[in-house]
């Protein structure tokens, strides 16, 4: 190959991861249930070709003071404040950066941003190659309030007849996510937990309870209860009512009865003129004969 080729090449390719930039997006804004757990879905990118787990390190810090360290993983450099509560959720080579925080705590104030730094195969040192995203950091609003449970729909039960109730909640843990419990849990119910993404940073779990109401479970209570990372449990309570169905065998059996009765008289009366009519007819040649 001409030499200019190649060092046309070589420069192309240079050029190109020059004009790449490395960037992080990290959710904006997040709810935290204090005594619970919340995670911060965070993204990196990179230019140039993969990179190993091995040959990134990921450090969250305070914005205003990277020396205050929130996530390491070397545990003697995170605040006090913060070790043992913290750990990467994320895979870096998978450009995953995502941060869970446990045992959330009213004093766990950010912002919390993101740091990548290029580490050397062999050492395990940083090389000169670091960056922090400090314009896009994560912001906790901590919640002391418990989480509303969601009961629908509401609406009256026909006996004998399946019914559904759901039992649904958000939450910002899914690395821990709350367990849905009903005190209606007999052997023939059926309950199905499904867990969804509403949008960044917020999951729902939900769970749907189906069962047949029997005229015993008129007026009966069914409390749901959600119990969150840290113990934290919510409930709600509904009051069940139970439709009972039309019995109409008091109407139905008597009319039976009686066409019954009808039918049978019907066909005595046919068959006692056909008699009739028979005895006459005999009757008649036994005259003609004499």
């Amino acid at each position: 190959m001409d030499n200019r080729i190649k060092l046309y090449i070589w420069f192309s390719v240079i050029f190109s991861v020059l004009g790449e930039e490395w960037t992080a997006n990290v959710v904006k804004s997040i709810d935290a249930l204090v005594g619970s757990c919340v995670v911060l879905p965070c993204t990196v990118s990179h230019p140039g070709t993969y990179l190993s787990t091995s040959r990134l390190r990921g450090i969250w810090h305070r914005k205003d003071k990277s020396n205050e360290i929130f996530y390491h993983e070397d545990s003697t450099k995170i605040l006090d404040s913060f070790k043992g509560r913290t750990r990467l959720l994320g895979n870096l080579g998978q450009n995953n950066c995502t941060l869970e925080i446990i045992q959330v705590k009213d004093h766990d104030n950010g912002p919390f941003c993101f740091r990548i730094e290029l580490v050397r195969k062999d050492t395990n040192q940083p090389t000169k190659e670091k960056y922090s995203f400090v314009e896009k950091c994560a912001d906790i609003t901590m919640i002391h309030d418990k989480p509303q449970l969601k009961l629908g729909p509401i609406k009256t039960a026909t006996q004998g007849k399946p019914y559904t109730l759901t039992c649904s909640v958000h939450h910002t843990c899914p690395s821990h996510l709350p367990q849905i419990k009903w005190s209606r849990e007999r052997k023939d119910d059926d309950i199905t937990e499904v867990h969804k993404h509403i949008h960044s940073g917020v999951w729902e779990a939900e769970s749907i309870l189906s069962f047949v109401p029997e005229e015993k479970d008129d007026e009966s209570e069914l409390t749901c209860t959600a119990t969150f990372s840290g113990g934290i449990k919510s409930e709600a309570k509904f009051t069940l009512n139970v439709k009972r169905q039309q019995n109409y065998n008091h109407i139905i059996i008597p009319a039976v009865a009686v066409a019954a009765t009808a039918v049978i008289f019907g066909l005595f009366c046919v068959l006692m003129v056909k008699k009739y009519n028979m005895w006459n007819r005999m009757s008649r040649l036994s005259l003609l004969q004499k």
